[in-house]
């Protein structure tokens, strides 16, 4: 344990630095507080620096060493991709059983819809146009669109429109039109 003499010199000590900071006021003791406060960051700070300095000043790595994308894929390939993900026109139908199942997933009043054919010679795909009237909570109507497109990566939702009778009604009635991309089911 200490002597009985350090006890009075800290506790003098204490005194006179006591009495120097009353003697000094607020602003002076707050400026000599914020001194100390900048000197304890710059002297952390400094050893930062140093290895942020060192780091630096290693060489960047040679260009055959760094990862090299590849290349971008040829027109023909895109192609290929674009007819690789289109349903088939023999399975439209089905696709429109996945869309009313959907559409009783997600807990939606689905009326008959509407349905029509088409063909676009220039790029050999058949479309298949649907729109859907459905009734149901907002958030339902559009999580049943989402997992419509997620379930059927070929079909497009073209237009969607919501209608409300009244502000605090919680159904909705909305409209929906998909478009369904598919080729003849021929290689």
């Amino acid at each position: 344990m200490g002597s009985p003499m350090n006890n009075v010199n800290l506790a003098a000590l204490a005194l006179r630095a006591r009495l120097v900071l009353t003697r000094a006021g607020a602003p002076a003791c707050i400026a000599i507080a914020l001194c100390v406060a900048a000197a304890a960051a710059w002297a952390w700070l400094l050893p930062q620096r140093a290895a942020q300095a060192q780091l630096m000043a290693r060489p960047l790595p040679t260009p055959a060493s760094l990862v090299t994308a590849p290349p971008p894929p040829s027109a023909n390939q895109n192609l290929a991709g674009f007819y690789e993900v289109l349903g088939e026109k023999r399975y439209a139908e089905q696709q429109v059983k996945v869309l009313f199942d959907l559409a009783a997933k997600n807990n939606l009043t689905l009326s008959q819809g509407e349905y029509k054919a088409g063909y676009d010679k220039a790029s050999r795909v058949s479309t298949y146009q649907i729109i859907l009237p459905v009734k149901g909570p907002y958030q339902s109507i559009w999580q049943f669109a989402m997992q419509s497109l997620r379930d059927m990566p070929f079909a497009s939702l073209d237009e969607i429109g919501f209608r409300r009778e009244a502000i605090a009604e919680t159904t909705v009635e909305a409209r929906l039109r998909f478009t369904l991309y598919l080729k003849d089911g021929e290689p």
